[in-house]
């Protein structure tokens, strides 16, 4: 059986057809493009999504890093306060060791005709004393060590070291 179909029918169903065929290669071309524009927006996620891992993996490390900042500080202090103590106690051992370097290892007996007068911390304070009691100002003389000293009752003033805080 023979199908007859009309020329303008025919015609018909060709622009019909030259048209869809226009509209789905339109329609391909604007799906390629988007599919275009897809591929590179998901390289645009892709890298934006490595560049955000970089920066978390680099904030965690700075984070780190603060944390690790934070402990040295704080050991830094804690030493500055331990070194301030340490120069302190530092401080008050040298003026204790000065006072005790200053103390005298002997004394001075200030005897008058052979008798304890007074004990003075220096030969000079010896002397001042004698002299203020009516000892002449001059003649004073110092006694050679070892040598046997003259007898007790010839002497007015005489001023005598003695050793002080030692054990014979």
């Amino acid at each position: 059986m023979i199908t007859l179909i009309r020329t303008r029918t025919l015609k018909a169903l060709r622009d019909s057809l030259t048209q869809a065929e226009t509209e789905a290669e339109t329609a391909r071309t604007e799906a390629d493009k988007c599919l275009e524009q897809s591929g590179d927006l998901l390289d645009h996620l892709t890298q934006a999504d490595d560049v955000a891992g970089e920066l978390r993996a680099e904030l965690a490390q700075s984070l780190r890093d603060a944390a690790r900042l934070e402990g040295e500080l704080e050991a830094l202090r804690a030493q500055s306060l331990l070194d301030t103590e340490d120069r302190q106690a530092l401080r008050t051992l040298l003026r204790t060791t000065r006072k005790h370097n200053q103390r005298a290892d002997r004394v001075y007996a200030l005897f008058h005709h052979g008798r304890l007068h007074s004990i003075h911390p220096t030969v000079e304070a010896a002397e001042i004393a004698a002299e203020a009691e009516g000892a002449p100002r001059s003649g004073w003389t110092t006694h050679t060590p070892g040598a046997a000293l003259p007898p007790a009752c010839e002497v007015t003033w005489r001023v005598q070291p003695l050793p002080f805080g030692t054990t014979p």
